[in-house]
């Protein structure tokens, strides 16, 4: 039986994508070799990428004059490949949470004084997506994080910026449309709404590579090498593109990044409805600024005691993944795409069992 899967990452994946993939770990297509002993320069694999990138730009409506690759390294391996192409005089980092942070940290390297972080919701935990500061014209580029998986805040419009718009997606990739000629670059580890961990995906606007700092870069951290090479300078992750390249395949069929859109809405909907029509559990972050790819919440003060009880609770009714991170306690639901209605739906009434239990 399956679980139902709430982990932040790696995270729950399509049944199609598992039982494709598997499929294809015994052998591709039927040419007698798996997916993880094809040569990469094979006309089989190149197939496989070649689709990725295709679904990719149909999914997003991706304008002509961007690439899209496929990376190893994560999202945290472009906080430093950012600033190594992009940052001259200044980069600009708006902090709102944990991931942010570490990309802030990254940039720093090359001079405090050269990172200007424009606005922070340190000040209250995180707990809000900051508003009402300007970006300066003369920085090199904005950087956001889009998701914030930890303390569960979403930013869920695209900003328009004077500046190249640069965002880590990694949480909320293909969950709804996003308007990607309003960015520059955006980025994302693949483990949360794409496939499994190992592949980081990156879409580039073309016309950004002229304005790479002229600079010693290892050749592995230039994007210019990548580009030019299809994501292939080096051997890729190739099951994990696989992977990748079936989760497409499954959005295309549902009916594209629309509706996970609405499915995102009406799986939040339905679990922060019973968190805020509830006595024993409570939202933590503003309101306005939910996440609806990670939603977070606590017990009241008199039921904390509970928290650990309830999470076996959860175990028994074969609910896994809702233990928040270690850094915030309580609990956190991870709502990716494969993240089921009926998923959603089994945890919303093991909550209400439980508080009938025990409030």
């Amino acid at each position: 039986m399956r679980k139902h899967i709430f982990n932040a990452g790696p995270c729950k994946l399509s049944d199609s994508t598992l039982e494709n993939t598997s499929k294809a770990v015994l052998d591709l297509n039927g040419i007698g070799q798996s997916i993880m002993e094809v040569s990469h320069r094979s006309k089989d694999f190149q197939a496989v990428i070649d689709e990725a990138v295709d679904l990719f730009k149909e999914l997003l409506n991706i304008p002509e004059g961007y690439s899209v690759l496929f990376l190893g390294g994560g999202a945290s391996t472009q906080f430093a490949m950012i600033p190594y192409n992009f940052l001259n005089k200044k980069g600009v980092y708006l902090n709102t949470g944990t991931w942010s942070a570490k990309a802030i940290k990254e940039a720093q390297l090359w001079g405090k004084e050269k990172v200007d972080v424009i606005a922070s919701s340190e000040d209250d935990s995180f707990m809000y997506i900051p508003k009402g500061y300007t970006v300066p014209a003369d920085a090199d580029y904005f950087h956001i994080t889009t998701n914030n998986t930890i303390k569960g805040t979403e930013i869920l419009e695209d900003y328009s910026s004077p500046v190249p718009l640069f965002a880590d997606m990694s949480s909320d990739i293909m969950s709804r449309p996003v308007d990607v000629a309003k960015y520059d670059m955006i980025y994302g580890g693949c483990q949360k709404n794409l496939g499994p961990a190992g592949v980081t995906f990156v879409i580039i606007k073309d016309e950004l590579l002229n304005k790479v700092v002229d600079r010693p870069i290892p050749t592995m951290l230039k994007y210019q090498t990548q580009v030019d090479k299809g994501s292939m300078f080096n051997t890729p992750p190739c099951i994990n593109i696989f992977a990748v390249r079936e989760t497409l395949k499954w959005v295309k069929s549902l009916g594209g990044v629309e509706e996970m859109d609405k499915r995102a809405q009406q799986k939040a909907d339905l679990l922060y409805g019973t968190i805020d029509n509830s006595k024993m559990f409570k939202g933590t972050v503003a309101k306005e600024d939910r996440s609806r790819m990670n939603i977070c919440f606590v017990m009241n003060d008199e039921y904390k005691e509970k928290e650990a009880e309830f999470i076996s609770f959860a175990a028994e009714k074969n609910i896994v993944g809702i233990k928040g991170h270690r850094s915030v306690g309580g609990f956190r639901a991870s709502c990716y795409n494969a993240v089921t209605l009926e998923d959603v739906q089994a945890l919303v009434d093991t909550m209400k069992e439980f508080e009938s239990l025990n409030a």
